[in-house]
């Protein structure tokens, strides 16, 4: 394990020039600067960066993104993402897709308010992407791309269900955001918004710009989004910019090095399964499950412009007649299949109705129709909360003259959709310009944290 933790530490460093097999080193901006671009430098400018993305979940194409974005128009720019399940086939394309930059005390996350300005700036990206591919497909009589909206804007309810959390909710509500308000209301006031809702302490914090992410949509128009930055860089630019996805499996990064110039690992809990980083990430796992919920036609179904529910189980309604209810938490696990068996299903159901119908009790009405799983990857404690993990890990060679980077992007959590869209900027600007100060020093301060702990 001290090697291990060695392993790891050794690449923070920037690389000598000599490691670049002769390529001029690349600018190395200041981290104290929000607003640079990251370019290659002169001397560099006709040869190619080739880039690997290992996962196509919300980490991978955010990152995918912003290193076509971040990249000089002189680059020539190749990326692959590398997924054996296609866009959204983990974690991130089966999670409830409910999205504000709170915690459940309702409190600014770490970096909150930046990563939900960046969060909106993807949706935004996808929302387009999409509008025009449904325009030229309408030019041809053609079908939509999807068959139903990527984000529903109707904010977020959390009742409040002891007399502890109403005062610490209270207190926190007076501290949000003005681009992610916090409204308190009483009971009546809420079931407003919700009718039928139970308000047991007469108190709720509404979240009116939250908003509801269907994940699977949201992974295909990123990707289109992607596709068609790099098609636009390559009509205007010097060189030229491709995005492939592969569906292969990559058992090691050893076998990705000689053919790129940096690898990105944002294959959240499996990163684990690289023999490279297996047993040295100080992660754990934990596989939730989540519930698909049908209303019969004979039942008043939830109103269309209601907000979803948070509680001590969440209620994320898709449509006035479908709603996903999650989460189950099993620490430990290391089952990623997103398959739910019968049995896990019922035991789920079980667990969850209960947690949900306290808040709204009509949902015991709603008709049980599906479930999937998926295998969260937790990142550690620390004093500023669950923080993500970010960093360069070592080559996955020794060899002389090796020139192949590698980056992790991990430790998301249940907050992928919210960190996403900053964590992949970051992580871009850290690549290009080889330099992990760029990266703000609480997420990549876990590296020491591994060498103390097996010292």
């Amino acid at each position: 394990m001290e090697a291990a933790a060695s392993y790891l530490l050794s690449s923070g460093r920037r690389p000598s020039p000599s490691s670049f097999r002769g390529r001029s080193p690349i600018h190395h901006p200041s981290a104290r600067s929000d607003h640079r671009r990251f370019l290659c430098s002169q001397e560099s400018i006709r040869r190619s960066a080739r880039y690997a993305v290992l996962g196509a979940g919300f980490a991978g194409l955010s990152v995918t993104w912003h290193l076509l974005q971040h990249s000089s128009k002189e680059c020539h720019i190749s990326i692959d993402i590398y997924d054996e399940a296609g866009l959204g086939g983990g974690a991130s394309g089966v999670s409830g897709g409910l999205l504000h930059p709170y915690s459940p005390k309702a409190k600014i996350l770490w970096r909150g308010s930046e990563s939900w300005k960046e969060c909106l700036k993807l949706l935004a990206t996808a929302e387009r992407a999409v509008e025009r591919r449904d325009s030229a497909r309408r030019s041809h009589n053609q079908p939509c791309s999807f068959d139903g909206p990527i984000i529903l804007k109707r904010g977020i309810l959390r009742p409040a269900t002891t007399e502890a959390k109403v005062e610490i909710l209270k207190e926190n509500a007076q501290n949000c955001f003005k681009n992610c308000t916090l409204e308190v209301l009483d009971g009546k006031a809420a079931e407003r918004l919700v009718p039928n809702l139970a308000v047991p302490l007469d108190f709720a914090i509404y979240m009116p710009q939250a908003m509801n992410i269907h994940p699977k949509r949201y992974l295909q128009a990123l990707f289109f989004a992607c596709k068609d930055l790099a098609d636009e860089a390559s009509s205007l630019r010097v060189a030229k910019a491709e995005v492939r996805l592969l569906k292969e499996h990559v058992k090691s990064l050893l076998e990705l090095d000689e053919k790129y110039d940096a690898v990105i690992i944002c294959l959240g809990a499996q990163a684990g399964m690289l023999p490279e980083l297996s047993g040295n990430l100080p992660l754990r796992k934990c596989r939730g499950i989540i519930a698909e919920l049908d209303l019969s036609t004979d039942i008043e179904e939830y109103g269309s412009q209601s907000p979803s529910i948070l509680s001590n189980a969440w209620l994320a309604f898709q449509s006035p007649r479908s709603v996903l209810m999650g989460s189950t938490w099993e620490w430990g696990s290391t089952n990623h299949v997103s398959h739910v068996t019968l049995q896990e299903a019922e035991k789920a159901v079980k667990e969850m109705l209960p947690k949900a119908s306290a808040v709204y009790p009509a949902i015991k009405k709603w008709d049980f129709a599906g479930a999937r799983a998926g295998l969260r990857a937790m990142p550690p404690l620390t004093p500023l909360g669950s923080l993500p993990l970010l960093g360069c890990v070592a080559e996955a060679s020794r060899r002389k003259g090796a020139s192949c980077r590698h980056w992790l992007v991990g430790g998301l959590g249940s907050r992928g959709l919210l960190y996403h869209g900053l964590l992949g900027k970051l992580t871009a600007q850290a690549v290009i310009s080889a330099d992990e100060a760029v990266l703000p020093s609480e997420l990549t301060s876990w590296k020491s944290r591994v060498q103390t702990e097996t010292s």
